[in-house]
């Protein structure tokens, strides 16, 4: 507990995720994240799913993985990566059942997830984090590498690794069927 507001103190995660660490989460439990997570939006997406349904491989190990749903805009002098701030989850939602049965085990993003992902996310025991919107430059500031992985033609919607520490973050979702954002609509209309 935070001596200040009383606040439940982040719970520090390691990606990759284990499913140990996966179990542990709670809809509405604050989160840090470090280690690597991957960039992927739209566009990335649609070419995984299109390598996958020509029988193909991913352009990496999906297992344990998180995917940030992330354009970082380009590195200004002197920085590694520009702003970096979620974008809407709901437009990966056709696309993350299928990578969710391949082994991701999280995904940040902002906003809610479609029913479909919600229990795709119970059945393959994953997690979806809300990241902070609005907050791009800051959240750049927790990422401390970054390296092009696949489909560089993309430009920012290319898949990147990123190396992140204390990538700051909120359990959406979790894998018993928790939801932050109706657990906290229900909680105001009391």
């Amino acid at each position: 507990m935070c001596d200040c507001c009383g606040a439940e103190e982040p719970i520090r995660l390691t990606a990759p995720l284990a499913d140990a660490e996966v179990a542990k989460l709670r809809a509405g439990q604050r989160v840090l994240i470090s280690g690597v997570v991957y960039t992927a939006r739209d566009a990335a997406h649609k070419r995984m799913a299109e390598a996958l349904e020509r029988g193909g491989d991913l352009p990496f190990d999906i297992r344990g993985q998180v995917i940030y749903y992330v354009g970082p805009t380009p590195a200004p002098p002197g920085r590694i990566i520009g702003a970096a701030g979620p974008t809407t989850a709901g437009r990966m939602d056709r696309y993350t059942p299928a990578l969710l049965a391949r082994g991701l085990k999280g995904m940040i993003g902002k906003g809610p997830r479609s029913a479909e992902v919600r229990a795709a996310i119970q059945q393959y025991r994953a997690a979806y984090f809300g990241g902070i919107g609005g907050a791009g430059a800051l959240l750049a500031q927790r990422i401390v590498a970054v390296e092009l992985v696949a489909y560089e033609d993309l430009g920012t919607e290319a898949i990147r690794r990123l190396e992140v520490r204390d990538f700051p973050a909120i359990v959406i979702n979790d894998c018993y069927g928790g939801d932050a954002y109706e657990e906290g609509q229900a909680r105001w209309r009391r």
